[in-house]
């Protein structure tokens, strides 16, 4: 609107694409649009009056009366022909397909009353939903359900999506999400300045190409990973996965008692029984991953230690992550070079436990970054990554099949061996966290294990870089 678009315009735009992506999922059929006091609810009555000039029969009710509407909502509701009903859970009994446009993404309250009410009994009765803008208590910045939210089939919004689209909360909610061009400008992005993207490739592909015929293997990055003695197979999915990540070599620093367990395993993984404080002493090694299988113990904390110490770029999964939880500055105050942390949320509650809890998980990773001076990935549905400079990533390219033992190894090990090309962490993160989903996705079938995501890596990259 500042940029000279009428909002009447915007609004009649908005409420227009509503009805016209309900008129392509669904078959006509009656329609009851419950619209809200703001500007949401003036989107319905634009969409109500549209759907019912197509011949659908359509009941429209406001949780507030017409006195009440203001601006371009007051005006919209002005061009409504039709009856305005009081609005009551009653309306629902015959089971009608729903427009939710109560309350949009600036819902700073909690929802109460009647609104209340007839959102409970949408989600009880499981009705068709579509939600205008956000579903109706989904706050569009953090994704928290403010005291209740409806559950869409289809979510109708403008633009470019929400922060709370890309939630947890929002995930579960909105159903199929459609963006839609209501004539805002992309120069407006300009003057917003964006620091919050949706993983794509686009951020972070180019990084990944390497077209030079000169290139060799120290050329793409030696990652040294610490093994542990127990839990062997983190270490070698996460070294698995590295080597096929671009990692030119990888090697896995083991303790002398499971060194024949790992010399035994995969022919490709090198395995060397020195301390890490010894390893760091050739340069080579660029790049160290430490946590994998290998201990909350004097051992992994004293690796983490002397690869921060020279410098090194890390990545500090898992045990790396709990062996600080009782002194978390110390840690922080070691963070030297390019820096990655990767806890799910029992994790990061250990190092951050004061930024846990429902706020928005974009602002909650944000601050850890800057605390931490290190890039945070903290793993989930919408998994986070944020530079200690306040860029973020909001990854929701990943279907729940991987939640599934070992999973999280293969993502710290695509994640290093892309820091071990050279990759700065948030580039590092964002791109694994997208590949990791990817191979997800490639396995199409039912009983994906950790380990079937190593064999669809090669063409997951390939996706992504082309």
């Amino acid at each position: 609107m500042a940029a000279g678009t009428p909002g009447m315009v915007l609004m009649e735009a908005a409420g227009k694409a509503v009805a016209r992506a309900m008129a392509e999922r669904y078959p006509k059929q009656p329609v009851l649009v419950l619209c809200g006091p703001g500007n949401n609810g003036g989107d319905g009555f634009v969409a109500a009056r549209h759907l019912a000039g197509m011949g659908w029969p359509v009941t429209l009710a406001l949780v507030k009366g017409a006195g009440d509407l203001r601006g371009d909502a007051a005006w919209a509701a002005g061009l409504w022909t039709g009856a305005v009903v009081a609005p009551s859970t009653d309306l629902l009994d015959s089971r009608p397909l729903v427009i939710d446009a109560l309350f949009g993404a600036g819902l700073t309250r909690r929802i109460e009353g009647v609104a209340a009410a007839l959102i409970d009994r949408m989600n009880r009765d499981r009705l068709a939903v579509v939600a205008v803008d956000v579903p109706s208590g989904l706050h569009g910045d953090t994704g928290e359900v403010m005291g209740t939210a409806s559950q869409a089939e289809l979510t109708v919004t403008f633009f470019r999506g929400k922060p709370g689209h890309y939630s947890l909360e929002g995930l579960r909610r909105c159903g199929v999400l459609q963006i839609v061009d209501i004539g805002i400008s992309p120069a407006v992005l300009d003057a917003i300045a964006p620091r919050l993207w949706r993983n794509e490739p686009a951020l972070w592909a180019p990084a990944l190409r390497r077209s030079d015929p000169g290139d060799h293997k120290y050329a793409r990055g030696h990652l040294t990973i610490l093994g542990g003695e127990q839990a062997t197979g983190a270490a070698r999915m996460a070294a698995l996965a590295a080597r096929r990540a671009g990692a030119g070599l990888v090697t896995i620093a083991s303790p002398e008692a499971a060194a024949a367990i790992y010399r035994a395993a995969e022919p490709g993984n090198l395995v060397n029984t020195d301390a890490v404080e010894r390893l760091v002493e050739d340069a080579r090694r660029n790049a160290f991953l430490i946590g994998p299988g290998s201990g909350v113990n004097d051992r992994t904390r004293g690796a983490v230690l002397a690869a921060l110490a020279a410098r090194r770029a890390a990545v500090l999964d898992a045990d790396a992550v709990t062996v600080f939880a009782d002194d978390p500055a110390w840690l922080f105050a070691a963070v030297a070079g390019p820096v990655l942390l990767t806890p799910h949320e029992g994790e990061f509650k250990r190092l951050f436990p004061d930024l846990s809890g429902p706020a928005s998980k974009v602002e909650r990773v944000r601050a850890a970054a800057k605390r931490s001076g290190a890039t945070v990935l903290l793993k989930g549905a919408d998994t986070v990554i944020a530079a200690p400079d306040g860029r973020a990533v909001v990854n929701v390219h990943a279907p729940a099949s991987l939640a599934t033992a070992g999973s999280g190894d293969v993502l710290a090990g695509i994640a290093a061996g892309l820091v071990a090309r050279g990759l700065d962490p948030l580039a590092a993160g964002a791109a694994a966290a997208w590949i990791h989903g990817e191979c997800a996705y490639r396995f199409r079938t039912s009983g994906l294990i950790a380990e079937d995501l190593l064999v669809q890596l090669p063409e997951a990259l390939d996706k992504a870089i082309n």
